[in-house]
């Protein structure tokens, strides 16, 4: 079985709650400036339209695609740009559970085809650990997926504990996506905000997790990271060069770099010797394949990607789904 663990949706049905009745969730659909709708919510964030990206609302395409690039099983995310951090608890709490049942209602057109992870409103743990709790028991979620910031606060930041204890009862792994709905200037132009300032976002937030002390705390925490962990794999050296630097009692239990191998990453490089080095920092089983489908940066190949990289064959099988299928305890 071959599993895409990094693609997008955003469910229709979602979208028809919030034409019917936008005032019980805190956001409604507006017509964007540039052309086509998006979502707008009550503390002022207003994010890139979606009907721009027609394939993300339109699981029927997406499962002819699947079958071009030899893909059996989609793990489905929701967009972060979605999510609503900034909403207050309890208008979050109906908007998340309005984006996950509707997610997993509409899955079902394809059994076996589509898994997906649960969205939490993160801006409140406890919600967020009991929604995590009705996402996996009652719907049926693999994981969950979350920002890699709640409304510029790093995760290692933010108090998250009673989240991450409920992952770790729970046994599912959670899937940290960069989240920068609206661009800082520096990255306005030129597609540098999903290029650059998305690795950046989630490199600062890893650099949290682990000084922030959240992984010594969970040891049996699972952490995905996008985009093959934007650039902490490659300049772990930098992150231990400032650990010796640190008190005993400020530092982590380990020295940056040990931290490695505690998190999954997804392929999602576009560069065959940066994806070989991933592979030897890691180890081909921390390894899980992704697409980014379906946006502009978009590996549209995710398993010629690994061909390219000089993968050998058990190494694709692993990479290529087997590793996804023990992570997300897919059938």
């Amino acid at each position: 079985m071959k599993v895409d663990i990094h693609c997008h949706y955003v469910p229709n049905k979602a979208i028809e709650r919030l034409e019917k009745d936008p005032s019980s969730y805190g956001v409604r659909l507006a017509e964007a400036v540039s052309g086509g709708r998006c979502l707008c919510f009550d503390y002022g964030l207003r994010v890139r339209p979606f009907s721009l990206f027609p394939d993300l609302l339109d699981l029927d395409r997406r499962v002819g695609e699947m079958d071009r690039l030899g893909i059996d099983r989609q793990v489905i995310s929701v967009w972060t740009d979605a999510f609503g951090y900034g909403l207050p608890p309890s208008l979050a709490t109906r908007w998340i559970r309005a984006i996950n049942d509707s997610l997993f209602e509409e899955i079902q057109r394809h059994p076996g085809r589509l898994s997906a992870m649960a969205a939490v409103p993160l801006q409140d743990a406890d919600l967020a650990a009991r929604e995590l709790e009705y996402g996996v028991r009652e719907l049926g979620a693999s994981g969950a997926v979350i920002a890699a910031n709640v409304v510029g606060t790093n995760l290692g930041d933010a108090p998250l504990d009673s989240f991450w204890a409920a992952a770790v009862e729970l046994d599912v792994p959670v899937f940290i996506h960069p989240d920068e709905p609206v661009p800082p200037p520096r990255a306005a132009k030129y597609n540098l905000n999903p290029l650059v300032h998305y690795t950046y976002d989630t490199t600062i937030t890893v650099g949290s997790l682990i000084f922030g002390g959240v992984l010594d705390r969970f040891p049996g925490l699972n952490l995905v990271l996008s985009h093959g962990g934007g650039y902490f794999p490659y300049q772990a050296g930098r992150f231990d060069r400032i650990y010796r630097n640190m008190t005993p009692e400020a530092a982590p239990g380990q020295p940056p770099s040990h931290y490695l191998r505690r998190f999954h990453y997804d392929t999602i490089l576009h560069y065959a010797p940066a994806l070989r080095y991933l592979r030897d920092r890691v180890g081909s089983d921390r390894l899980l394949l992704g697409s980014d489908y379906p946006f502009p940066p978009a590996d549209l190949d995710p398993l010629g990607s690994l061909r390219d990289a000089e993968f050998s064959s058990e190494e694709i099988e692993d990479v290529g789904g087997n590793n996804a299928r023990r992570l997300f305890k897919l059938a």
